[in-house]
């Protein structure tokens, strides 16, 4: 499965103390600052979206923040810090891809479907 944005939050234990689906060990609230801009992003590890190492460019838009609370694996790094979660068959993060740019990472998520 992958999840971008409020695909994320959606997959957290809670939003603003409201019970979402709890398939991540995450918290997540709703802030005053808006987060946007472009990034050029790493795969921190492998997933089903993507291998190890892959560069991608995407970007952020949203007011939330989330707070990990446990050491799953981070789906992203960019700017000098982890972002998002892998955790088995999940990727999940913030980060907006344009799939059309990326065409193999679909053909990774039916692979690992089937």
């Amino acid at each position: 499965m992958a999840a971008e944005c409020a695909g994320l939050l959606y997959l957290a234990t809670e939003l603003d103390g409201q019970p979402m689906c709890g398939v991540l060990d995450a918290t997540a609230r709703m802030t005053g600052q808006l987060t946007l801009g472009y990034r050029d992003a790493v795969a921190a590890g492998p997933s089903v979206l993507t291998p190890a190492g892959m560069a991608v460019r995407g970007h952020e838009f949203h007011r939330t923040t989330v707070v990990r609370r446990s050491e799953d694996t981070a789906a992203w790094a960019f700017g000098g810090k982890k972002e998002g979660f892998v955790r088995r068959g999940v990727h999940a993060s913030y980060l907006h891809l344009h799939w059309a740019g990326y065409p193999e990472l679909a053909r990774r998520v039916v692979v690992a479907a089937a």
